[in-house]
């Protein structure tokens, strides 16, 4: 099988922030030890199941997400080493948070062969951090990629750009205390307002004002001056890096490479052959008779059941052409081409032009690839919607 990235979900923090809905559970003390003990006793049965089905062998990326991967402490390295037993990952992430990456933990990790610490910083501003809900401060954040520096991480720094009393010289200056920390990779995502949360409870009472697309879209162009001055280059959307500190399971997941999901909420994307070769390890289910590719995501980690979205071949190319706009190499002429095959050449062209006379997209001379413009980036879910339509 050439499945060659792994994706582990933790579904666990000490608090919830005020504009997350992702899964996860805030729990401390014996809660959490207690919560913990069962879901990692799942997660490595079904890493075993995984591994015994060969499924793992050519794992390349594996990363650890959540929820906070850090609250797990010491069982956190003791599930990594699970992990290597059965795969060698070049690049293995662990997403962490600085109140919780001690250094005992990154001991640990450096020990039991995590190679890449992503951080979650998001402001190195008191005030920002408090209002979202942040349990660390800007001081413990810089103690954080100064600890995974010395440990001989590969760090990476998370920022978001239009939080509550955000203002353009707070975010200049936490662009600067960034690149002052000096990691390889930093990402750069604008707060978005998800239904339920409390952010987005604070904003329906006037508490709070909602996110200014255009002061963002202004905080996105400024990270990127920046970031570029200073040796990142941009190479995904929202993702800079140095020389050689690209996040390879990041591009994987923008260029069509198969990976399992593994915990709860957690996605995979596979072919259908390799979905048929693990058939039994999804309840035996193959619905998507002439499916090309095949999308799940683990309901519960109780039953470890899944939903199952089937992707026809067109439907696999366009998504194909859609991720690919995401990154700074874009569509390359040979994704292009079998596009036309899959798709037909009129349509694919048709497409092509629509993309670049809005301006979203320009055919590049040097390599003949379709790449997203400044406007692109900036108005990506138009130029996704274009390349998505084409099936």
């Amino acid at each position: 099988m050439a499945i060659e990235a792994l994706y582990v979900h933790i579904p666990f923090c000490h608090a919830k922030c005020a504009y997350c809905d992702f899964d996860s559970r805030a729990l401390d003390g014996s809660a959490l030890d207690a919560a913990a003990a069962r879901y990692l006793d799942g997660l490595v049965r079904r890493i075993d199941a995984l591994g015994d089905a060969g499924a793992l062998q050519n794992v390349r990326t594996a990363y650890l997400g959540g929820g906070t991967p850090t609250v797990l402490g010491p069982r956190l390295p003791e599930l990594v080493r699970h992990i290597r037993a059965w795969c060698a990952p070049e690049e293995l992430t662990c997403e962490a948070n600085p109140e919780s990456f001690t250094e005992a933990l990154a001991a640990g990790l450096a020990a039991s062969g995590v190679t890449r610490i992503s951080l979650g910083v998001q402001s190195f501003q008191d005030e920002e951090l408090c209002a979202i809900g942040r349990l660390h401060d800007a001081r413990s954040a810089r103690a954080a990629v100064e600890r995974a520096r010395e440990h001989g991480f590969d760090v990476s720094c998370d920022l978001m750009c239009g939080l509550p009393r955000q203002t353009e010289e707070s975010w200049e200056e936490t662009l600067h205390e960034a690149i002052d920390a000096a990691p390889g990779h930093i990402s750069v995502y604008p707060l978005a307002i998800e239904a339920g949360t409390p952010l987005a409870r604070r904003i329906e009472r006037g508490e709070e004002c909602t996110p200014d697309e255009d002061f963002q879209a202004e905080c996105m162009v400024r990270a990127r001056d920046l970031l570029e001055a200073f040796g990142y280059a941009r190479y995904e959307v929202a993702s800079y890096a140095k020389p050689g500190k690209a996040c390879q399971h990041n591009i994987a997941y923008w260029t069509g490479t198969s990976y399992l999901g593994v915990g709860r909420s957690a996605a995979g994307m596979l072919t259908a052959g390799e979905f048929c070769g693990l058939s039994a390890l999804f309840g035996d289910t193959l619905a998507g008779g002439g499916a090309a590719r095949v999308r799940f995501v683990q309901r519960d980690d109780a039953a470890c059941s899944f939903n199952f979205e089937f992707l026809s071949e067109r439907e696999a190319i366009a998504e194909d052409l859609m991720l690919a706009m995401r990154t700074t190499v874009g569509a390359p002429p040979e994704l292009i081409e079998r596009a036309q095959r899959v798709l037909g050449a009129a349509r694919v062209q048709a497409g092509i032009r629509a993309a670049t006379t809005s301006g979203l997209a320009r055919l590049d001379a040097a390599t003949g690839a379709l790449v997203p413009t400044e406007d692109g980036w900036l108005l990506g879910n138009e130029l996704f919607g274009i390349m998505w339509d084409l099936h």
